[in-house]
């Protein structure tokens, strides 16, 4: 598997990993209203463009297929992170996360943090993140429960 850069051209395919997380893993742990609601088919293709060319995710690539993304902003915020629903327990999350780590490195973040769902918390947790508060955003006038958490990374003055 590689990891590389967004590029313009890969929203459609990043679109496919968002949906079949959402509608084949998350659905687990979320009803049915719940999954339309965060991952509608109608889904504003414009705008999601956008928000990746803001966002520019990592892309997680496998036999020259996009199975799954997560960008890191400059505040430490992992905005988005998911692992297509036809990929998952394949190790392409642990990947993913441990390059994110690399590049807060290189950028000097003090912390991460991240508003998860619940059926990715505990694969947050295994990463290092703490539970900091239970949220309950609304999308689509459907309330979907998340939580926000953050994991302290090792500084210089640490070591």
């Amino acid at each position: 598997m590689a990891i590389r850069k967004f590029k313009l051209g890969d929203e459609a395919a990043l679109f496919r990993v968002f949906f079949t997380a959402v509608h084949q893993v998350a659905s687990r742990d979320y009803s049915a209203e719940q999954v339309a609601a965060w991952a509608p088919a109608d889904f504003d293709l414009s705008s999601w463009a956008l928000h990746l060319r803001r966002t520019q995710p990592f892309v997680a690539v496998l036999d020259g297929q996009i199975v799954g993304y997560a960008d890191l902003q400059a505040d430490g915020e992992i905005d988005h992170f998911y692992v297509s629903g036809t990929h998952p327990r394949q190790g392409i999350g642990a990947q993913l996360m441990a390059h994110l780590h690399k590049q807060a490195g290189f950028a000097g973040l003090p912390e991460l943090r991240s508003c998860v769902s619940k059926t990715a918390e505990p694969f947050f947790v295994r990463h290092g993140f703490e539970c900091v508060e239970r949220r309950f955003p609304e999308r689509r006038g459907v309330v979907l429960e998340n939580t926000l958490m953050r994991k302290k990374l090792r500084s210089d003055a640490d070591a």
